[in-house]
């Protein structure tokens, strides 16, 4: 295409949306980028277009005619019909600015076809560079100034006939249907927004809880310590028990030297008890009263003795439950920082994916 043939004489950026020709209800985008839309005036068939150029080919074609009604849909998007391509096509701008004017470059480019059409049937010459649109010429777009002869089709005239009834109302379905799709386009560009607030909620409330897991850490670990100190503690303690186990052997041997006296002491009663019988026939009153405090005596230093003896089992009895005790206590502190050590553990590999996680 010549430079001298087609001029453009308005561009600006917008994202590109077709109407599905399958649903006739939602948009399709032709691309994820905002793409060149610029109105063109064709000098030597006196016609006007809309061109965008995605890539190697043209995202709309579409050739104004007095028929056509651009529609704003919303603050910024903006549709209209083309009959010849048999679509609907619709923009998104930036701003309500640049819809605003699209939308009044869209009504001059409209009359201008207009007239251009009402001068061809009078057969007069009409010479008019878009009735004075000149003015708000833009540079050729880059876009638009790469195409070659191969793409010489893609603005090739059309016919300017008017559509008919019928095909008026099944524009005006095309449009309306078109203005739900655009509800629902905006309803989920809203729903974008809800979610990407609802994860910027969720980013906060993992930042929180990362907090709140290194106060807990901080407290694991304290706690920890707290408990290696005290495991130092009972195995020191624990060192020390062969030592008080010898000291409290002396009570075992003195349980022992103790039961040999009161067998000694036994032997002796039953002796003097023999004695005292056999004395009973030749009586001395003296030496039976000596004999008697004697054996009164013996069993009651035997009485003694076999008190101090249970005295002496029962604190070797508390001894060894004293030793079971701490060997015990020694063992839970043992299980209650291998549990510690896990929590630990877990902790940190949360704080790891929890690092890993963030962007």
């Amino acid at each position: 295409m010549s430079t001298a043939r087609e001029q453009p004489i308005f561009s600006t950026r917008a994202h590109v949306f077709q109407i599905d020709p399958t649903t006739k209800r939602n948009w399709i985008p032709a691309g994820k980028h905002a793409l060149t839309v610029s109105y063109f005036y064709d000098a030597t068939r006196n016609v006007y277009r809309i061109i965008s150029i995605g890539g190697a080919k043209a995202i709309i074609n579409s050739t104004v005619t007095p028929n056509m009604t651009f529609t704003k849909t919303s603050q910024k998007f903006g549709q209209w019909a083309d009959s010849r391509a048999n679509t609907v096509y619709g923009l998104g701008f930036a701003s309500e600015q640049h819809l605003t004017q699209f939308a009044e470059k869209f009504q001059e480019v409209k009359e201008a076809a207009r007239l251009a059409r009402e001068k061809s049937q009078e057969g007069g010459e009409f010479n008019s560079p878009a009735l004075g649109l000149a003015s708000h010429q833009v540079p050729p777009s880059p876009i638009v100034s790469t195409n070659g002869p191969g793409e010489e089709k893609l603005f090739r005239s059309q016919s300017a006939d008017a559509p008919g009834p019928m095909e008026r109302e099944r524009l005006k379905k095309m449009l309306s249907e078109g203005s739900v799709g655009e509800v629902q386009w905006e309803a989920e560009f809203f729903a974008l927004q809800d979610s990407n607030n609802k994860l910027a909620g969720a980013l906060r409330e993992a930042n929180a809880a990362a907090a709140q897991w290194r106060q807990q850490l901080e407290a694991q670990r304290s706690e920890a310590e707290r408990l290696r100190q005290r495991v130092a503690e009972l195995e020191a303690q624990a060192a020390l028990e062969p030592q008080e186990a010898s000291e409290k052997e002396a009570p075992s041997q003195s349980v022992e030297q103790l039961e040999a006296q009161v067998q000694t002491k036994d032997q002796e009663i039953q002796t003097l008890k023999n004695q005292t019988a056999g004395t009973r026939e030749a009586p001395d009153t003296t030496e039976h009263e000596e004999t008697q405090q004697k054996v009164q005596d013996l069993e009651t230093r035997n009485a003694e003795l076999e008190h101090q003896l249970r005295a002496t089992e029962r604190s070797l009895e508390e001894a060894r439950a004293e030793r079971a005790r701490a060997r015990a206590e020694v063992g839970r502190a043992a299980q209650l920082l291998d549990v510690r050590l896990f929590e630990l553990s877990e902790l940190r590999e949360g704080l790891a994916r929890l690092a890993e996680a963030a962007p």
